[in-house]
């Protein structure tokens, strides 16, 4: 099997080089090795069937003979295909590229790159090489390639070379109808006619708050590029989906109709309606073609299935954030200031003493105030009364209109009098955002809300794991609260292959009763109730917000599996390493919290909308670009262990950490943050216990050496000492340390991960050792090993040198323990290494010819001589005095004579 990769996120150039490249290997396969750009997605959604495409998951790595990459020099732009590069039966490797001055490491035989505009130009010129013609569909995909990567030749990139090549394909036929639609190169004259005639003649209606537009245009022939038209109605009357219709004929008895299909309306999908016509696309964008039909029955059958398709919008309910951060009118400006602070808000409701909302007041209220100097001057004196409140069924249109005719950044949600959640500019922002990504096409990942098919991840998990899930959700339904499953969990499952059983061995559950009643305890409540049903499972409670988790161990089916169960909630660092302080909210605040956007996707698991994905930051498209992005601008500043997260998620994943995050680090870091706030305060777990933990992850991990190599880069190894750097030194202990660890101890005795840490630290100065390790709060046996390491270490290198005879190379090293005889050794010249070596595999396994029983026959009393006696038998043999039994007791007769 000769395979063609494409990179991952695929684009037309990409696309167009394998399709050219398919006809120089006959019989060779495309492989998108991970999803693709969404125009190529539209593309490939109606011409998929006309090149040899194949999924990545149905190759049989056993059968692949060649790989040709295309478009990239790198392996890591090949997702998990690039592990075919290491096959050690694929040896032949060819690369085409055109981005210069990369360094390549991918093993090709042979590369071709050179300067041009597109990748695919260097295709064309093999093409034309080898007098090779192509079919339209081929040079139609090629052409697109080098349009969108010279952008028509308008690029600085763009050479005569792309210009001559795109001319061969026109020679080829390449469809300039199919080009335009995707390149979007503007209207034609003919098409700019007919938007002045759909502008004059578009019909509407309203429903649920969103605007449907239909018109049927009437030509003399075909009109290519009404696509095009569609958008740009869509564009220049900000309706929220349009169908397009146009009758032609192309003789007295042939009339054909074209209908064009676009939505922006959440939920909706053009294709399900498009299909059953003989038509297609993608969820927001369709056509079809038709001979000999009503078009006006087709257009209202169509037009039917959208209205059938849109779904009431949005709620209040849905929207809202609760509980309400309220403070009483008597609160002081500079209190409400600090409260603001605290928890990153816009504005505070002011309710009375029995909790009814009597006032709103905004940070530019609390600012001006400050301004004037009252900051000891109640809230009640400058909060606005005035109020525009809203109920929890309000929809999201009305909401807006609301926002915009009164100039409201903040709209309160009463229900029965009581206040039940806030609304912000924010909110509606987001879902607006929101929808018009949703459904995008080609399956673009979108922020927000979306659903995802829960048979697909039933059958990524495990079944009795699933089962687990199906009992908590319906034990939070009884009780009237939602339940999410949320980070690692949902990102391991989104990561996993389509089939197969996923046993995630750590799971976190989310309960949100805050629609309901703010029950801080909803976590440890189901907690109890799901032991109730799984008696196996260990129950703890812990923490002054009462979270809980369920442990089973070497369960018959669970295996040792972690399930933490807490109440939705939102968290402050009152100073930067510190521990968080939690306080209960909702599931929008709960994911805000967390630290990368690929962690902070939740998946609900109860119904109505069981399915549901929330993502708020865009953390499917970071999956999906594979790379990690922190949520918040002084994130690595509250909390230094996300540092080490990050860069253990990226080389676990093998993502990339995203530009503006790899800022945000080093600006931590530079800062000298970590060391002020250790100065100020004797607690600082994010430097201590969270950073050993963190730690411990990345030193047990196969990927160790990688990580480690990546927080040096990052500077991020200060987090542990300001000196500690990972250099050549260090790395040459590093690996002398697994050679012993394979050597020494092959079935661990000691844990490696803590020598790996010991390592580290024991790579500064002396006078660090102790003091690091007891920050991190390492084991007692560490500490001292690491204080004593420098005297011992003297020690050893003194005497060793002097030593000759092996009986006093063993008389000294049995004194100290394995790990560390380690640290000395990876620390030591060659020759003490050697000796230490020699100890290990030699020396110290030496048994005495003789033993207490032999003694006792010889004559010699019981004793603690015995100790001293074989002692010294075990001397003399090391040394060569003595090599068998009868010159044992030979030795004995003459050094221990009865």
């Amino acid at each position: 099997m000769d395979l063609i990769l494409c990179h991952t996120t695929a684009d037309f150039d990409a696309l167009g080089a394998a399709v050219g490249l398919t006809r120089l290997l006959p019989g060779s396969k495309i492989v998108l090795t991970g999803g693709s750009h969404p125009a190529v997605r539209d593309f490939l959604a109606l011409h998929r069937d006309e090149y040899p495409l194949i999924e990545r998951r149905s190759v049989n790595p056993e059968k692949i003979r060649s790989l040709t990459v295309v478009d990239t020099q790198q392996r890591d732009r090949l997702g998990k295909a690039a592990e075919w590069l290491d096959l050690p039966h694929v040896t032949e490797i060819i690369v085409y590229d055109h981005h210069l001055g990369q360094e390549s490491d991918i093993p090709a035989r042979r590369s071709h790159i050179s300067s041009v505009g597109a990748t695919t130009t260097l295709i064309v010129e093999l093409l034309q090489q080898q007098q090779i013609s192509l079919t339209p569909t081929e040079a139609t995909v090629m052409a697109l390639g080098i349009h969108v990567d010279t952008g028509s030749l308008t690029f600085d990139q763009s050479t005569p070379r792309d210009a001559l090549a795109l001319a061969w394909l026109m020679q080829q036929d390449a469809s300039l109808s199919v080009i335009s639609t995707y390149r979007d190169p503007g209207l034609s004259l003919q098409l700019q006619q007919l938007l002045t005639e759909s502008l004059e003649n578009l019909e509407y209606l309203c429903l649920h708050g969103y605007t449907v537009a239909w018109v049927t245009l009437k030509t003399d022939g075909f009109v290519p590029g009404l696509s095009s038209l569609a958008s740009e109605l869509v564009e220049l009357t900000e309706i929220d989906a349009i169908l397009l219709a146009n009758e032609y004929s192309l003789s007295e008895s042939d009339s054909r109709l074209t209908v064009i299909g676009r939505s922006q309306i959440p939920k909706t999908n053009l294709n399900l309606l498009f299909q059953p016509l003989g038509g297609g696309g993608h969820s927001q964008a369709a056509s079809l073609n038709l001979r000999g039909v009503d078009s006006q029955a087709i257009l209202k059958q169509l037009l039917d299935g959208v209205k059938a398709q849109i779904r009431h919008p949005p709620t209040a309910r849905d929207l809202m954030s609760s509980p309400v951060r309220t403070i009483l009118p008597e609160t002081t400006i500079a209190e409400a200031q600090r409260i603001l602070l605290r928890y990153g808000q816009s504005g505070l409701s002011v309710v009375d003493a029995q909790g009814q909302l009597v006032g709103i007041i905004s940070r530019r209220d609390i600012d001006i105030a400050l301004h004037h100097g009252f900051s000891h001057a109640p809230v009640k004196g400058y909060m606005t009364t005035n109020l525009k409140t809203i109920t929890p069924d309000t929809t999201l249109p009305q909401i807006e209109s609301m926002m915009v005719t009164y100039d409201i950044g903040r709209l309160p949600v009463l229900e029965n009098g009581q206040l039940v959640g806030i609304i912000t500019r924010t909110d509606v922002l987001r879902e607006l955002h929101q929808q018009r990504d949703e459904n995008e096409g080609g399956g673009k990942a979108k922020r927000g809300k979306s659903n995802i098919n829960l048979p697909q991840l039933q059958n990524k998990l495990a079944p009795q794991l699933w089962q687990l899930l199906t009992t908590a959700s319906q034990e939070a339904e009884k009780r009237g609260w939602h339940l999410y499953l949320v980070g690692g969990a949902v990102r391991d499952l989104l990561l996993a292959d389509a089939a197969g059983s996923l046993m995630i061995k750590d799971i976190d559950l989310v309960v949100d009763g805050f629609h309901k009643s703010a029950d801080v305890g909803a976590g440890v409540e189901l907690a109890k109730a799901l032991q109730q049903l799984y008696p196996a499972a260990r129950l703890e409670i812990h923490g002054a917000f009462q979270t809980a988790a369920l442990l089973w161990h070497k369960d018959a089916e669970l295996d040792s599996l972690w399930v933490d169960i807490a109440t939705a909630r939102t968290e402050f660092y009152p100073y930067p390493a510190a521990n968080p302080e939690v306080e209960a909210s909702s599931i929008r605040q709960d994911l805000y919290r967390r630290d990368f956007t690929i962690n902070a996707i939740a998946l609900r698991l109860t119904t109505p909308r069981s399915g549901e994905l929330l993502d708020f930051f865009g953390g499917l498209l970071d999956l999906e670009a594979k790379q990690i992005r922190v949520l918040h601008a002084n994130s690595f500043i509250e909390d230094p262990t996300r540092i080490y997260r990050g860069v253990r998620f990226a080389v676990r994943f093998g993502f990339q950490i995203e530009p503006q995050t790899e800022e945000f680090i080093r600006y931590a870091i530079n800062s000298g943050v970590y060391d002020r706030t250790a100065q100020e305060n004797s607690r600082t777990p994010a430097l201590q216990t969270r950073l050993k933990t963190e730690l411990k992850y990345i030193l047990e991990a196969p990927y160790w050496k990688s990580a480690l190599q990546l927080l040096d880069n990052l500077g991020a190894l200060q987090c542990i000492h300001p000196t500690l750097k990972l250099d050549a030194e260090l790395l040459r202990q590093l690996r002398l340390l697994e050679r012993c660890l394979r050597r020494f101890d092959p079935q661990p005795t000691i844990i490696h991960w803590e020598m790996r840490l010991e390592t580290l630290i024991a790579h500064l100065t002396s006078q660090y050792r102790a003091k690091v390790a007891k920050n991190l709060q390492l084991s007692e046996d560490s500490i001292a090993r690491l204080k004593n390491l420098a005297q011992v270490q003297t020690e050893v290198m003194t005497l060793l040198p002097t030593f000759q005879p092996p009986s006093q190379v063993v008389q000294l090293l049995r004194q100290y323990d394995l790990p560390m005889l380690i640290l000395i050794a990876v620390q030591s010249p060659r020759e003490i290494r050697h000796q230490i070596w020699e100890y290990f595999t030699v020396w110290a396994n030496m048994q005495p010819l003789l033993n207490g029983n032999d003694l006792k026959k010889l004559g010699y009393k019981p004793g603690p001589q015995y100790r001293q006696i074989l002692d010294d038998v075990v001397a003399a043999t090391l040394d060569g005095v003595i090599k068998d039994k009868t010159e044992a007791e030979e030795f004995l007769a003459n050094h221990y004579p009865q």
